[in-house]
């Protein structure tokens, strides 16, 4: 399987992925830092994350498959939300909080 039918694999089955360098609790670098947060101050615990440093093809398939040249990237429902900046904006307009109202709730 080559990295982009593994990257649509992991978009497509699950609601939402944060692509990242580290993890969410290590984050590698302060975008994802700031990416996890913003998540989780949107009341999201039950998110998959990808550690892209942890794969070279990941890392650089990514950016091909969004067409988006950084990290962090966010995915919800199988599209593309965009990076932590993007996210900001999007938490203080209401609109991500929007975007995963029913998705991916904590576990109970």
């Amino acid at each position: 399987m080559d990295v982009q039918e593994r990257i649509r694999e992991i978009v497509s089955g699950n609601p939402v992925v944060l692509f990242m360098k580290g993890t969410p609790q290590f984050p590698q670098c302060g975008f994802s830092s700031r990416a996890v947060q913003i998540l989780k101050s949107c009341g999201v615990d039950n998110f998959a994350t990808v550690n892209v440093l942890a794969d070279d093809e990941i890392r650089q398939g990514i950016k091909d498959f969004a067409n988006w040249p950084t990290i962090p990237q966010l995915f919800i429902n199988s599209e593309f939300i965009g990076g932590s900046d993007i996210m900001m904006e999007m938490h203080q307009a209401g609109e991500l909080q929007e975007k995963l109202a029913g998705i991916a709730k904590p576990a109970k």
